[in-house]
């Protein structure tokens, strides 16, 4: 693998510059004097910033966006070798480079990198701990995987020596990078379109504990199974967080408000150490803060500016998203697409006001849906009347057998209302003649369901 030498800036371009991450290593690459260019499918918000920051972006990928005076090419695990951009990079000779191998080799300009992983929160404990860190006046960069409203969307650039990211293992990201201070919030099984099983993904995830040097910080939840035998050859202190299991780092006397918000006396070591009173609904909160909390006492960051920046956290955007009301029916916005995430939200809905609850799901990827059928039934059947849209197939073919209607059917046979529809005008059409005033609906999956929601609302 080539090396990023920042000293000496060349021009970058980027496949798919309008990704989340991608969008956020072009903006690192653009305020340290690279020239940067990108391609990717058509405008969006994301590429508007980047061409006013001096990005040059082509929308349409071919080969001629692959010019002779770029020096290196970054593409992400979505992108195959018969892409023409990635082909004619080879052809030409071009270096490239993984997003995943670009982002470690960004990590080496830091002192303090800070890792989140898990298959669940990474994007919620991020945010947490950076508007805790903003709190502190602690200037940290920071890449988050989704668009977080304390930063202005989702990169922001710090000048201290802190960086912190989300750490994702699908495809083995994460063992490119290089961290000094390292969350591992759960392990379920997941992206089975690239892991062999559940062993091959906790095998990951412990080569990826494996990374941080003697004088970093392991924060681990309790809860993973035998978590024990992710840590057996670590090498740094490791601290456990939990709200339900023995730990260092517990929760007590938890409430929750009108809307679902957890209010908790902060254990560390049997001892209360802190009230923290958080603004996003759910129990799994509780484990995300811990773990932010954790992170936040091994940095020496103030109690105040702990308290505050979780006070003042009030989502980010797909997170159990308030997207406003319609006929007194409540709309939310959430990115759950793996059953044990539609379990954690629906959860959080049950504390939250309503009669009726409405779920509108698109299930993600024809191999997740299949390898997780019985999962994705069990937790769907936990809402009241549930909308199934056509699988989202991102970067997959639908040559597995599967469909949502199958997914309607059983959920029907597991006793729950259920409704499938082949487009979104029909989607919208039954929840404007069904749903009732005091009702709340969830839009909800990693595709675009959204627009369901931002169309009933008349977005």
């Amino acid at each position: 693998m080539c090396t990023v030498d920042f000293s000496n800036p060349v021009k970058v371009h980027f496949i798919g510059i309008g990704g989340i991450s991608m969008s956020g290593l072009a903006e690192i690459l653009l305020d340290r004097g690279f020239e940067v260019s990108g391609s990717d499918r058509a405008p969006s918000g994301i590429t508007k910033k980047l061409e006013g920051d001096g990005a040059v972006v082509y929308y349409g990928q071919r080969a001629a966006n692959i010019t002779d005076d770029i020096g290196l090419v970054v593409y992400t695990a979505a992108i195959k070798e018969d892409n023409p951009e990635y082909a004619e990079a080879v052809a030409k000779g071009i270096p490239m480079m993984t997003r995943a191998q670009l982002l470690g080799q960004i990590m080496k300009n830091y002192e303090t990198n800070i890792c989140i992983s898990g298959t669940h929160g990474k994007t919620t404990t991020t945010s947490m701990l950076t508007s805790i860190l903003l709190k502190a006046d602690a200037d940290p960069t920071v890449s988050v995987g989704g668009m977080l409203p304390a930063i202005g969307g989702n990169i922001r650039i710090g000048r201290s020596e802190c960086f912190v990211t989300e750490a994702c293992e699908y495809t083995n990201s994460f063992l490119s990078f290089f961290p000094t201070v390292a969350v591992i919030l759960n392990i379920d099984a997941d992206h089975l379109d690239f892991f062999k099983d559940i062993e091959d993904i906790r095998h990951s995830f412990t080569e990826f504990a494996r990374l941080l040097p003697s004088d970093g910080l392991l924060v681990l939840n309790a809860d993973i199974d035998d978590f024990a035998a992710i840590i057996k050859d670590v090498v740094c202190p490791v601290v456990t967080v939990s709200s339900s299991s023995p730990a260092d780092y517990t929760a007590a006397d938890i409430v929750f408000d009108e809307r679902g918000c957890a209010g908790f006396e902060v254990m560390k070591n049997g001892k209360a150490v802190m009230h923290i009173q958080l603004s996003v609904p759910g129990s799994h909160n509780i484990s995300n803060a811990l773990a932010a909390i954790a992170v936040c006492d091994h940095l020496g960051i103030p109690e105040a500016s702990v308290c505050e920046g979780l006070r003042d956290y009030s989502g980010t955007d797909r997170r159990f998203q308030y997207k406003g009301s319609i006929k007194e029916v409540t709309v939310i916005d959430d990115y759950a697409h793996h059953p044990t995430e539609i379990k954690a939200t629906l959860e959080a809905a049950s504390n939250y006001p309503h009669k009726k609850l409405w779920v509108v799901f698109q299930p993600h990827t024809f191999s997740r849906t299949k390898a997780l059928f019985d999962e994705f039934v069990s937790a769907l059947s936990g809402a009241d009347e549930v909308v199934l849209a056509d699988i989202y197939a991102a970067r997959e073919k639908d040559d597995l057998g599967i469909s949502s209607n199958d997914l309607n059917e059983a959920i029907k046979n597991h006793g729950t209302s259920s409704h499938y529809f082949g487009s979104f005008d029909e989607i919208e059409n039954y929840l404007l003649q069904n749903c009732s005033p005091g009702d709340l609906l969830i839009t909800m999956g990693a595709g675009d369901i959204v627009k369901v929601a931002d169309s009933l609302l008349g977005g």
